[in-house]
């Protein structure tokens, strides 16, 4: 199972359809609100260059947004 950490705010809807499609697939994450969390938010940005959400870090794999083909490629979720 990959390790899975996504890095979200509570309003941001695209971060709302990551997690929904990780929960319809069964796929564990570990959830960073960078909006409490300024360590998460500095560690978000060190990884992606942006403070755009969400950022989703898939075994070191960078996604930024929520884009459900990507993220299907690389969990191999057919």
């Amino acid at each position: 199972m990959a390790n899975i950490t996504i890095y979200t705010t509570p309003t941001c809807v695209y971060c709302k359809m990551a997690k929904a499609f990780f929960m319809a697939n069964n796929i564990k994450y570990v959830e960073k609100n960078v909006i409490t969390d300024d360590m998460a938010r500095e560690e978000m940005i060190k990884k992606s260059g942006q403070m755009g959400v969400p950022v989703i870090d898939i075994d070191g794999k960078i996604t930024v947004g929520f884009d459900k083909e990507g993220l299907s490629d690389l969990l191999n979720i057919k």
